[in-house]
């Protein structure tokens, strides 16, 4: 862990060896300040601003029983001392024990310190708030309603007149159902997800959702999609490795229209309390019950980094690619290449507020011409998405938003656009 920056927690009036022990930390040398520390211990014990060095210096050794001696020490005669109560809650953190590191940390939060230590100190309590969630087995629970307006919920082209190049380049007309429909709608959803902890490392997770959307006018495009996941996670210090099977089924007016089955695996490294890197590897077979020659195997790796910062602000980013290949034989043009990108931020306003943005890009380029059209389909696909999290009581979430989604296709009939706003009332168990 980082050491914490707090200026002027050690007395100015130091002597040479403490002040030189001290610079060592700050340059990197920690083990050096704590060896020359160390050979004096028996002689300086007592002193506060040499246990405290020693104390920081401990820390960065990974001598973490050794620092809560020292630091306790400090604390016994300069109970004010910021700087050693806040390394006594490191050390606490790294020897396991969270509810001593959260009251030290929070009651050296509450004294009049600098803001990048108020920013570290919130790190640690997210990492033992994480520790906690994770060590313990929970089944959790949601209900969801939403109700909102979409400009295009069949993701149909705007106009119906198109060019068909086999045919010469004949202009034909789509059928009402397969040019842009805007509608209203209302969905209900609700998951599960559970958590068996087998050991502090080790753990058997699930979960399981479902989803209704029903359109006020075009009930032909209703939707239905249930989805269910079971794996397990396995934590060694700063990483953590995640492997589950998914199985889900979408429906389009009542109708089985996909089903998906896969397994998918995530590295998580989170090199302090306030970042985590994700990389992930999805492996899922496409099946299209009555259209067997859509059928398709899908790989998509990726990689993601999001950051917290003090002032409540969450950054986050990610690339991935894959692809999508055909299992039919002599239908090039079903299977696709992809690359993305991902990014977004969420802020909080206030403890009961939180707004968010995010925004992607995706290019999926097509294995052969199109049989009607001729061409080699390449979509660019770009979406955006705004809107805030409020929490008016708690286990309960209100979310507006507004969504934006074009794909710009050189295959007239899939180029389209649509913008969908949104108002989500969610229910947590």
């Amino acid at each position: 862990m980082a050491v914490f920056l707090l200026a002027g927690a050690v007395h100015a009036e130091v002597d040479a060896l403490v002040r030189e022990s001290l610079s060592l930390v700050e340059q990197g040398k920690a083990q050096q300040a704590f060896d020359q520390l160390a050979a004096v211990e028996t002689a300086r014990a007592g002193d506060p601003d040499f246990d405290t060095v020693l104390g920081i210096a401990a820390n960065d050794t990974g001598q973490f029983t050794r620092a809560v001696f020292a630091l306790e020490r400090v604390l016994s005669v300069q109970p004010s001392n910021s700087r050693a109560r806040a390394e006594l809650g490191r050390a606490l953190f790294s020897l396991g024990d969270n509810p001593a590191a959260r009251q030290v940390l929070q009651e050296t939060k509450r004294d009049n310190i600098p803001p990048e230590a108020a920013k570290k100190i919130d790190e640690f309590l997210q990492a033992i708030e994480r520790n906690e969630e994770a060590a313990r087995s929970s089944i959790k629970a949601y209900v969801e309603t939403s109700f909102g307006n979409d400009t295009n919920i069949n993701s149909g082209p705007t106009n119906p007149n198109v060019a068909v190049p086999l045919f010469g380049g004949q202009v034909l007309t789509l059928a009402p159902a397969s040019v842009k429909l805007k509608d209203d709608f209302h969905t209900v959803g609700a998951g599960v997800s559970g958590r068996y902890v087998i050991d502090p490392r080790l753990s058997l997770i699930a979960s399981t959702s479902g989803n209704f959307r029903l359109n006020q006018r075009n009930n032909d495009f209703d939707t239905k999609q249930f989805d269910v996941s079971a794996g397990a996670t396995y934590r060694v210090d700063k990483d953590e490795f995640t492997a589950v099977a998914q199985v889900g089924t979408y429906q389009a007016d009542n109708t089985r229209a996909r089903d998906q089955r896969g397994v998918q695996g995530e590295w998580t490294h989170r090199p302090d309390a306030a970042s985590q890197w994700s990389t992930f590897l999805q492996l899922s077979t496409l099946r299209y019950p009555g259209q067997s020659v859509r059928n398709a195997d899908r790989y998509v790796v990726g990689s993601s980094y999001a950051t917290a910062f003090s002032s409540g602000l969450l950054l986050s980013a990610g690339l991935y690619a894959g692809n999508e290949e055909e299992r039919a034989n002599q239908v090039p043009h079903l299977g696709h290449r992809l690359t993305g990108i991902r990014t977004g931020f969420q802020q909080s306003i206030n403890a009961d507020i939180d707004v968010f943005a995010s925004a992607g890009h995706e290019r999926r380029h097509y294995g052969g011409p199109d049989p009607l059209f001729l061409r080699t389909r390449i979509d660019r696909q770009s979406n955006m998405n705004l809107g805030l999290n409020w929490v008016p009581a708690f286990s309960w979430r209100v979310t507006p938003q507004l969504s934006f989604l074009r794909v710009r296709s050189n295959i007239a009939i899939s180029d389209f656009s649509k913008r969908v706003i949104s108002v989500t009332v969610r229910k947590e168990f």
